[in-house]
């Protein structure tokens, strides 16, 4: 087991590697950077100056301005976001930085990428943990009450609403929701942005609560509406697999109670697939944001981030995230496939390691 976790470890070096690299070869080949931007707006301000000037009936200097900068000026520029050195120097500074967790300083934001990822992290991990309670909360007894009624008019008119809610995009519903429920055309039952009232400081700890679970309804509701159907589907299936195996039918063979044989033998064995992509789930539920609906719904959290940083050309706080997340992601996958072992003594990767 503990060769097993040091292999997975060392291979995430090199997938965290290669990720760096293809982003930051992209990064270098997209136009508009923050020169460009800078450029331009020191041409736009001359050009703004030049036309003043010449309305008062003087020009100079502020119209030598707006035909173009000087190479001095766009050295100091270059120099100010680093690239006056060459592409394979930024990428090596930035590993190192990397490898000691110091992700950069936002260009534009004038705060640390780490600082900014904490900032915004409460509005993401509040969607994404009311999102993954709720999924669960609802799909898992409805794919285990679909498996234990196949074929009904209940699993039929089920599986017709999941197909439903799955077809349709969370922002669409979301917009769908903010008509009906904040106020648009109809009912004002829901607030229409943020994540707090303006008189949260003076709440009780309860009043929060419900503060917060009043204003994260419609976003979490269209999350939810069209993620759960794949989980439903897969607790369904996997109920499905276990009641048709021999096991459960020596087990009524011999006398045992249909709770007994549920309880004791089928939920350990068809809740492994779902116990063991929780640890994965937890932590893209706590680290991801949702661009389309943080922007629906305002809520500025790190998918708003991440969309406003590719817009701006923020390269730290791309590559800083993007480095974040995706080791986060790799640590996620390697706590599902030892949860395998945990709750599967079938399961051995140090034996399969020495048969390979």
């Amino acid at each position: 087991m503990l060769q097993y976790i040091l292999k997975r470890l060392l291979l995430m070096l090199p997938t965290l590697f290669g990720v760096l690299l293809v982003s930051f070869i992209v990064i270098q080949f997209v136009p508009g950077g923050p020169v460009e931007q800078m450029v331009y707006q020191l041409k736009g301000r001359g050009a703004a100056e030049s036309a003043g000037n010449t309305s008062a009936g003087t020009s100079g200097g502020a119209y030598q301005a707006a035909r173009g900068l000087s190479e001095e000026q766009l050295s100091q520029i270059k120099t100010q976001y680093g690239f006056d050195k060459p592409a394979p120097e930024r990428f090596w500074l930035m590993l190192k930085s990397y490898a000691s967790f110091d992700l950069g300083e936002s260009w534009f934001r004038h705060a640390s990428v780490t600082q900014l990822i904490r900032e915004k992290l409460p509005v993401s991990m509040s969607l994404g943990i009311s999102s993954l309670l709720l999924t669960y909360l609802i799909a898992v007894p409805l794919g285990v009450a679909k498996a234990v009624r196949q074929g009904s008019r209940f699993d039929a008119a089920t599986t017709l609403l999941l197909m439903i809610g799955y077809a349709i995009p969370s922002f669409v519903l979301g917009v769908v929701l903010l008509v009906l429920f904040g106020g648009g055309s109809f009912w004002q039952v829901f607030p229409l942005r943020g994540l707090m009232s303006d008189d949260w400081e003076m709440l009780s700890i309860l009043g929060k609560a419900m503060d917060l679970l009043w204003h994260l309804a419609l976003p979490v509701t269209a999350m939810v509406a069209g993620g759960f159907a794949s989980l439903t589907m897969l607790t369904k299936n996997s109920f499905l697999e276990e009641i048709h195996k021999q096991y459960v039918t020596t087990a009524r063979a011999k006398g045992a109670s249909e709770k007994r044989i549920f309880w004791r033998h089928i939920l350990r064995n068809a809740a492994l697939p779902l116990v063991v992509g929780l640890p994965e789930a937890i932590i893209a539920a706590f680290f991801t944001g949702s661009l389309l609906i943080e922007t629906l719904f305002s809520l500025d959290g790190l998918g708003l981030l991440a969309y406003e940083s590719v817009i701006r050309r923020d390269y730290p706080v791309v590559l800083g995230t993007l480095y974040f997340f995706t080791l986060l992601g790799l640590i996620g996958k390697l706590l599902s496939d030892l949860g395998y072992v945990l709750l599967d003594p079938r399961v051995q990767f140090g034996a399969v390691g020495e048969k390979s």
